[in-house]
């Protein structure tokens, strides 16, 4: 296994990110304990916040959130996940709540909080009550269970969606037994009973449509990108390793696979540091913001898919061996890489970019 103190592949510019190498190499070394369910995610959680990366919201320094981000991504993936939830919770509570909230969210974090965005529904989908008072109906794909203190709940559906602020710590509204697919194991998703919680007047966080606005809604999927590239740079990086190990890295065929794929995801990396500028900058128009995050979100996609390739071609069998680490990685990231509506992203951003005169050259430089 090669040593977790090892920096994984980056982009220049992500090499010197803000994660400290010792928070990097605890992570990577708890990230199979994890997934087996052998150890609580919570403690790599622990590991970011006293870091001080838990009152990182992507406003201040957007470029270094992504860089962060993609660190984490690359060495624990699942950890990486609940810490974008976190992010976006925090960037949704700045924007859309009031002082009082964010004065609240503060004290909260100060305690050792956890926050996440809950937007999935399942059967019955959440609602208010008819006294208009109560939740009603479930969440679904819920990140987090029994790690989160709270949660930002979409509640309705349509351009009117609200947002309420819910602490989410109550174990027996949670619900893992629907979290049966290979990767990702360690978020322990799953579903979450809302019925009868009151957000009160203090819990909305914002008005109706508020969540919908551009460019905090989809122009916000560059830290899913981000998350994306460092995955798949750091199973490159695990796969070379192995190969070195090895004695098998000397072929040419092997260094060329695997440095194709690293070049996509280093022009991938290059793109979402773009998207996250681009996101919190307002004299960019905020469709163009948001044609840029939905291009970093697929084409990392697709350079993680071609990355998943690469190292499976250059281990082989090894790479399926139960216990391998890169088999691991692979399996998250694969299931990491499914986010919802890939298809009607493609289509929104080419609709702005290419439906009108100059909407190629127009986009930030």
């Amino acid at each position: 296994m090669p040593d977790a103190e090892a920096t994984f592949i980056t982009s220049p510019a992500a090499q010197a990110g803000p994660v400290p190498a010792r928070v990097l190499a605890a992570l990577s070394a708890a990230a199979d304990a994890e997934e087996r369910g052998a150890a609580p995610i919570a403690a790599s959680v622990d590991l970011l916040r006293r870091a001080g990366l838990l009152e990182d919201d992507g406003t201040a320094d957007p470029a270094r959130t992504a860089r962060a981000l993609m660190q984490v991504g690359g060495v624990n993936l699942s950890v990486g996940r609940l810490w974008e939830g976190h992010v976006n919770a925090l960037h949704l509570i700045r924007l859309r709540g009031t002082s009082a909230q964010r004065d609240r969210v503060r004290k909260w974090l100060a305690q050792g909080a956890l926050f996440g965005v809950w937007g999935a529904d399942g059967v019955p989908p959440v609602t208010l009550s008819p006294g208009g008072a109560q939740l009603v109906g479930v969440k679904n794909f819920a990140s987090g269970l029994g790690t989160l203190s709270h949660a930002l709940v979409t509640v309705g559906s349509g351009p009117d969606v609200r947002l309420a602020l819910i602490e989410v710590r109550a174990g027996d509204r949670a619900d893992l037994s629907g979290w049966t697919v290979p990767g990702m194991r360690a978020t322990a998703s799953g579903s979450f009973d809302m019925t009868g919680i009151e957000p009160g007047p203090d819990g909305w966080i914002g008005g109706p449509g508020d969540y919908l606005r551009e460019p905090s809604f989809v122009g916000g999927v560059w830290r899913i990108a981000a998350l994306q590239a460092g995955a798949s740079a750091g199973l490159v990086d695990r796969a070379a390793a192995s190969l070195r190990e090895t004695g098998r890295l000397a072929a040419e065929a092997q260094k060329t696979r695997l440095m194709t794929a690293l070049m996509r995801v280093w022009a991938g990396m290059a793109l979402t540091e773009r998207a996250a500028v681009a996101a919190s900058d307002p004299a960019i128009a905020a469709e163009d913001a948001v044609s840029l995050s939905i291009s970093a979100r697929l084409f990392t996609e697709e350079a993680a898919l071609a990355a998943i390739h690469a190292v499976e071609q250059s281990l082989g069998l090894r790479h399926f061996a139960q216990g391998s680490p890169t088999g691991r990685m692979a399996r998250d990231l694969s299931v990491y890489l499914r986010q919802a509506a890939r298809d009607a992203l493609l289509q929104q951003a080419a609709d702005h970019v290419l439906g009108r005169d100059g909407g190629i050259g127009g986009l930030p430089a």
